[in-house]
């Protein structure tokens, strides 16, 4: 059966490679100041190079400006956007107008009263993510590698394909997906040796348990 997969904050070659043999769907770069992932657009672009026509390329921006998406749908040309801060429906959908790409928002998710927003995006969304709520004194957002309760998920159904996000790693994502009846997992610092450093050898081995998840 398998999950399919997205592997993100990607940023040197070998990570690139490992993810395009392994079989990731998704490969994301991170555009965030704060992040230890975050690369500059024009390298963005180098990297994604060889993933054209095999996986999709993903843009992570944290609310960006006009100006930010334009730069980013010019240089990168990703296939996706993935919003990952607090933009509304409305500034989801204009900014995958804007960029002429589909839009993957990401949900922070605690408890199961945070799963009622994703109706609100369901319409504007090409991909729904439901990832970790950061804590309240965090300077960035995502799951900083916590899990959330993932049988929050169990048996609920959204209009679209959605990504579970926040904890993963090699070993705990068969469990993940099981628990939370997940279509797509997303992982970042589950497959890094160090703050932003991929291990080529991490993401090998997840990507091996995600096609027997």
């Amino acid at each position: 059966m398998g999950v399919q997969t997205k592997i993100c904050g990607i940023s040197t070659p070998e990570a690139v490679t490992a993810a395009l043999d392994g079989g990731a769907v998704f490969l994301g770069f991170m555009f965030f100041d704060k992040s230890p992932r975050n690369i500059a657009p024009d390298a963005a672009w180098r990297l994604a190079q060889p993933v054209r026509g095999k996986a999709k390329v993903v843009a992570v921006l944290v609310d960006p400006s006009d100006a930010e998406v334009d730069r980013i749908a010019q240089v990168l040309q990703p296939d996706f956007i993935q919003l990952h801060g607090a933009e509304t429906p409305a500034r989801a959908r204009a900014v995958g107008q804007r960029a002429r790409a589909g839009i993957i928002k990401v949900l922070p998710v605690s408890e199961a009263a945070d799963l009622a927003s994703a109706a609100d995006y369901e319409t504007v969304a090409d991909h729904l993510m439901f990832d970790t709520k950061p804590a309240k004194d965090a300077d960035r957002p995502g799951g900083a590698g916590r899990a959330f309760d993932w049988t929050l998920l169990a048996g609920r159904r959204f209009q679209r394909p959605w990504f579970l996000a926040g904890g993963l790693d090699p070993w705990n994502l068969a469990e993940a997906v099981q628990q939370s009846g997940a279509p797509l997992a997303d992982v970042s610092s589950g497959v890094e040796r160090g703050p932003g450093l991929k291990d080529p050898a991490l993401i090998a081995a997840f990507l091996n348990a995600a096609k027997r998840a």
